[in-house]
């Protein structure tokens, strides 16, 4: 089968025939129809620091994905083969602490699709049928991109966001989606942060009340005197940026809660008593999706008409033009990229 492989531990991605895989006891083979390409890709693709501690090449890359079961293993009952279905990526041992109390999205020792074992950037790929959940109707275009935006439905619904203030810092894809999934969960007014105005403008597209250009506005005065002086009930920080961080804590009212998503490259120094402890609010850090909590909340909505993510899917390339997607993400001005696999 033809799928998308880092074949060495230097940069760079390559199109080549792999064996295809096959689906052994309590696990399906899916056929992939559409794949979604994120910022993971990007740093594997460039072979940054991250990715040469982590991956060990040769190795199909890629943890977003959507398509067809065509062969169940042994031992899987409630799956069948003709279903439309995508995957939670990370694969988690079930007998830790966390996979034990209901918290497999931080299990000790999880193993993620596309960085550590093959991945979903490829014609085939066979996963645990405990990973797997029917589309219900959902197109596999949408079902490729519910692992992104999973971490917007975590980050936002697990603040108290009806009839609140939400305030989303950072407009990439999955800060995207966070701006819809705060419209479709209520929210009062949801304001949202960038330094990008193609971004912005996706934003705007999902649903946000105001838009703040980062690059040129006084982003926490703004978010202030649009919430007559308190400060935002709930702030999503989705860029990992140190002065975003900063601003989501200045943003954020009295008591009230951040949610942070956004990765920062290093350490980000933080003033804890007049940041947090004196404005007396929750930091809650989101890895992520809950599973399997978050996975039929996107269901719900999606299946409910409720959210429409397809504002926020501005490329689709095909399997071979890899090099191009990554180069559309680099350029800073897509939002969702898809591959199309079959």
């Amino acid at each position: 089968m033809q799928a998308i492989v880092k074949e060495k531990r230097a940069p760079g991605l390559k199109v080549t025939t792999v064996a295809k895989p096959s689906a052994g006891p309590g696990e399906v083979l899916i056929a992939v129809r559409h794949a979604g390409v994120c910022g993971t890709d990007l740093h594997i693709a460039d072979w940054d620091g991250w990715a040469q501690g982590r991956l060990k090449p040769p190795l199909v890359i890629g943890h977003e994905f959507a398509g067809e079961i065509v062969a169940v293993g042994d031992g899987v009952a409630e799956l069948k083969v003709g279903q439309p279905v995508t995957a939670e990526g990370h694969i988690v041992c079930g007998h830790c602490v966390q996979c034990r109390t209901g918290n497999g999205h931080i299990c000790r020792n999880t193993r993620i699709i596309g960085v550590d074992r093959d991945g979903a950037f490829a014609e085939y790929i066979a996963m645990p049928a405990t990973n797997v959940l029917p589309l219900n109707g959902i197109p596999t275009t949408v079902g490729a991109v519910m692992d992104p935006m999973g971490n917007a439905f975590h980050t936002v619904l697990t603040a108290d966001v009806s009839g609140s203030t939400v305030f989303i810092v950072g407009c990439g894809p999955i800060g995207c989606f966070a701006v819809g999934i705060a419209r479709a969960a209520g929210a009062a007014k949801v304001i949202a942060s960038d330094v990008n105005p193609k971004r912005l403008e996706l934003a705007r597209a999902m649903g946000a009340h105001l838009l703040i250009n980062a690059a040129r506005d006084d982003v926490v005065r703004t978010v202030v005197e649009e919430t007559g002086g308190e400060g935002a009930d709930v702030v999503c920080e989705m860029s990992g940026v140190p002065s975003a961080l900063h601003q989501a804590f200045a943003a954020v009212r009295m008591g009230g809660r951040v949610q942070l998503l956004g990765i920062p490259k290093g350490e980000v120094p933080v003033d804890f008593a007049s940041e947090i402890i004196f404005k007396g609010i929750t930091v809650y850090g989101v890895i992520g999706r809950k599973m399997y909590d978050t996975w039929h909340q996107m269901r719900r909505y999606l299946t409910a008409g409720l959210l429409d993510p397809r504002p926020v899917i501005t490329h689709q390339f095909p399997l071979t033009k890899v090099d191009e997607a990554i180069a559309a993400i680099r350029a800073g001005d897509a939002g969702k990229i898809i591959l199309e696999i079959a």
